[in-house]
């Protein structure tokens, strides 16, 4: 098959590089908003160039992986459903909440799939605790915690358009932790703080925040995130249970070191940034969708699904805001 990509960022440039090596894919078109850095891409890759997305387009790919700045994503989603083209979406669909319903409501019944990427549904330890619970090894699951802490802060004229902390970060526990549960959450209660670098605050944005979160069954959630983890880039999910308890992302690579006597530190080193931990999952969450585009399987992550991650964040931005507890009810 011959894929389309749009976005030669960080992001999009890894999914070139794991599309190019896809047994499904023969070709991939690369497009930009920066041509010269589409085209530069291409050569690196030895892949096809287009010049700008309208030529991407006429161009007729049998589907489509948009990697763009978030307001990019609307308009070419669309535009790919509706011009019967399959397509996979970096999170978010789009950049709020009425954005996110826009889009469903115009992909819907048009019988094209739409993929939304939340790599961590393909990542083997994530697989394994939603197999865990789903058979019961666990017992009466009471409790989660989830981390995703950053080592480092993101250029600071990223923030701004980020949509904060919980919308660009923290979304990635949550969709996590509904799709290993197969719970909804009902109520979330948040906090953040600022004792980083100042562009945080100035954007409304926190670097560090927590939220305590209830699911449909009165399971309690905690999900926390940092942009200084200094000891490097460290994901987990904790699972306890009435039988048993499990963890994923503790590995050598963890950067979290036991001062109990004897216990020696993680073999290391820590891994630096996202597309090191994942790699693994984003190269299964490609594949994926080239059974998408061959018709073999449906979405395995709807806009939908998307959208319920996207209740969870925007209930806890509102509850760290106001300082009060937030049903997802309320920004439904």
């Amino acid at each position: 098959m011959r894929l389309g990509l749009a976005g030669t960022g960080r992001i999009g440039t890894a999914h070139a590089r794991i599309l190019g090596d896809l047994p499904a894919v023969e070709s991939v078109v690369v497009a930009d908003i920066d041509p010269a850095r589409a085209r530069a891409t291409a050569a690196a890759l030895g892949m096809e160039f287009a010049a700008g997305i309208d030529e991407l387009f006429s161009m007729r790919p049998d589907g489509l992986v948009v990697a763009t700045a978030t307001d990019a994503h609307p308009e070419l989603v669309i535009r790919a459903v509706q011009t019967g083209i399959p397509v996979f979406c970096e999170k978010p669909v789009a950049a709020d909440i009425a954005g996110t319903l826009d889009v469903i409501e115009r992909t819907k019944g048009c019988g094209v799939e739409v993929q939304i990427g939340f790599q961590r549904r393909f990542d083997p330890g994530h697989l394994a605790a939603r197999s865990a619970v789903a058979e019961g090894k666990l017992g009466r699951v009471h409790t989660l915690r989830a981390t995703t802490l950053d080592p480092a802060p993101p250029p600071a004229e990223y923030i701004p358009r980020s949509g904060g902390l919980f919308r660009d970060c923290s979304v990635h526990d949550f969709d996590a932790i509904r799709w290993v549960t197969g719970r909804e959450v009902v109520e979330a209660y948040a906090l953040g703080t600022n004792r980083g670098a100042e562009f945080f605050a100035l954007a409304g944005d926190v670097d560090t925040a927590a939220a305590v979160l209830t699911l449909d069954d009165d399971t309690i959630a905690l999900a926390s995130a940092t942009r200084y983890n200094g000891a490097g880039y460290d994901v987990r999910l904790e699972l306890l249970g009435s039988r048993d308890s499990i963890a994923v992302g503790m590995d050598e690579r963890t950067p979290l070191a036991s001062v109990e006597p004897g216990i020696p530190r993680p073999a290391g080193p820590a891994y630096p940034h996202f597309l090191d931990r994942f790699q693994a999952a984003y190269v299964r969450e490609l594949a994926a969708f080239t059974d998408v585009v061959a018709g073999n399987s449906p979405s395995p992550c709807t806009p939908a699904d998307a959208l319920e991650a996207f209740y969870v964040a925007e209930a806890c931005e509102l509850s760290r805001r106001q300082r009060r507890p937030v049903s997802i009810s309320e920004v439904r």
